[in-house]
């Protein structure tokens, strides 16, 4: 693989989508990290997550919603109001979140993880 900056932004726009699942990836907590034996893993619906930076810092909530082609999580709660009064839900970077309680419930997700470490 290249070091070309150029080369890296297009093989992340061009990447399919068992690789961008991969970019949508998560540092996990400290408990969880004993836990799995992992340092991160791509997020998945029904994760609870904290905000680590950013204007949403601190808060907490569940993926509601995981989107590939612009590597963003959507999570419950968080959101911003319009000013015609809607609430629109915010995407936030997986590199800014943090997960705090993983959905361990999936075979295939449990098998990723074992493969890993």
């Amino acid at each position: 693989m290249s070091i070309q900056p150029r080369k890296q932004r297009k093989n992340r726009y061009e990447a399919p989508l068992h690789k961008r699942q991969k970019y949508i990836s998560s540092s996990l907590s400290k408990d969880l990290k004993e836990e799995v034996g992992v340092k991160s893993l791509p997020l998945k619906i029904g994760d609870k997550i904290k905000v680590l930076r950013g204007d949403y810092k601190e808060q907490e909530g569940k993926v509601i919603e995981v989107n590939y082609t612009s590597y963003k999580a959507f999570i419950e709660g968080i959101t911003f109001s319009k000013p015609d009064g809607n609430a629109v839900i915010v995407p936030i970077d997986p590199s800014n979140l943090m997960i705090i309680d993983a959905d361990l419930k999936d075979e295939k997700r449990l098998k990723n993880i074992k493969e890993a470490s």
